[in-house]
């Protein structure tokens, strides 16, 4: 009988590159670049036996602008960049506007500029939001695991495919870089999403026209579809508009989309919160360290759970809400100056005491640095 399930040993890395096979991507276009270079390494290989395409492009500005014909043409497609993701804000949000499908994949490194190519960092979690100006709803997941990269990519590509939307895959060096034995679903088992189509003739086609998700079909340019593509403000047809009614239309469209599919994109998961005080509220490896500190202050009495962030972008706000009535103390460790805290006070508005724990210098935070924090909070 046939194993239905294998095991591999693998980078985070390469789980990110093996997800994206799974969910159907066929082309990439990349600039390789610590910390991500292993998933334009392995996708150069991988692509063309699976009948795909894999360009090496001069920069990061040429990688998501050949990303986002591919998927004009229909095809699903996946970038990768480190801090080569500052290259890509202006094209994404050109992709935001004409609502291209797409997965960037961003290993983060610590900053600013060429900062530290090798050591952790956790600082583009602000830049994922706000980095192309305007207004644009994103949607940002943040593995913290091997095998959860594997299955985020999945859904990933699947978000990005459903909502019409660019979707960032935001990493950290450490789980890019982390090796663990996971077994992986065959292809065959693995759930993937493909966008909507028009299934009227080309005549009767309206480019932006919201269906009841309010995601508009998209025909696959030299699929008989003939129509107009724009960073500018567009109508319906997807020709510049000036209209205010059509311009706001055109911008709420974006957003409403997103939030009809709120609790659906929001990956949330929670540890030991059903009689916590405590809480601490992590993403990507940062939940490696807090499960090691919550087994210990357990230990010792103190009723602390973990609150983990799959999705950093819509915030999860009601991951939250669900357990403030019960809090004292809410920590919030990261490699940053506090970017998700920022976004945990905003929620909390006063009801539990706040604080946060950061490094910026390429250090992880420890167990032991997030137990003393927590005891020191719980006293």
């Amino acid at each position: 009988m046939k194993k239905s399930t294998q095991y591999r040993l693998l980078q985070g890395n390469e789980a990110a590159a093996e997800g994206a096979l799974a969910a159907g991507v066929r082309f990439f276009a990349g600039y390789p670049i610590t910390p991500s270079t292993e998933i334009a390494e392995i996708l150069s290989v991988r692509l063309p036996e699976l009948g795909g395409k894999f360009i090496q492009m001069e920069d990061e500005i040429g990688s998501i602008a050949a990303v986002i014909g591919a998927s004009i043409g229909g095809v699903k497609a996946t970038a990768t960049s480190g801090p080569g993701f500052s290259l890509m804000q202006e094209n994404l949000g050109y992709a935001c506007l004409t609502e291209v499908p797409l997965v960037i994949v961003n290993v983060m490194r610590g900053g600013p500029s060429t900062g530290l190519p090798t050591s952790p960092s956790q600082g583009d979690v602000m830049q994922a939001r706000w980095g192309t100006h305007g207004d644009h709803p994103i949607i940002v997941l943040s593995p913290a695991s091997v095998a959860e990269t594997f299955h985020y990519m999945v859904k990933a590509v699947n978000f990005s495919e459903k909502y019409r939307n660019p979707v960032i895959m935001l990493m950290d060096e450490v789980i890019g870089h982390m090796r663990a034995r996971v077994s992986l679903p065959p292809w065959s088992m693995v759930e993937t999403v493909n966008r909507i189509i028009p299934n009227m003739p080309p005549e009767w086609y309206v480019p932006y026209e919201r269906t009841s998700m309010g995601v508009p079909p998209m025909a696959s340019f030299g699929s008989g579809y003939r129509y107009h593509v724009t960073g500018l403000v567009h109508d319906e047809q997807g020709f510049p508009t000036g209209k205010s009614s059509e311009a706001r239309d055109n911008i709420m469209g974006i957003f409403k989309k997103i939030e009809r599919g709120f609790r659906e994109v929001c990956l949330v998961d929670y540890h030991r919160m059903e009689d916590a005080e405590h809480a601490i509220v992590a993403y990507g490896c940062m939940v490696l360290s807090a499960m090691s500190a919550i087994e210990e202050l357990r230990d010792d009495g103190i009723k602390v759970g973990l609150i983990k962030l799959g999705t950093l972008w819509p915030f999860p706000r009601f991951a939250l809400e669900h357990y403030l009535p019960q809090l004292k103390t809410i920590l919030v460790p990261e490699l940053n100056m506090g970017q998700i805290y920022r976004e945990v006070v905003r929620v909390d508005m006063g009801r539990a005491a706040v604080e946060k724990i950061n490094k910026i210098n390429g250090e992880l935070i420890t167990p032991d640095e997030i137990i003393k924090a927590v005891r020191g909070l719980a006293r």
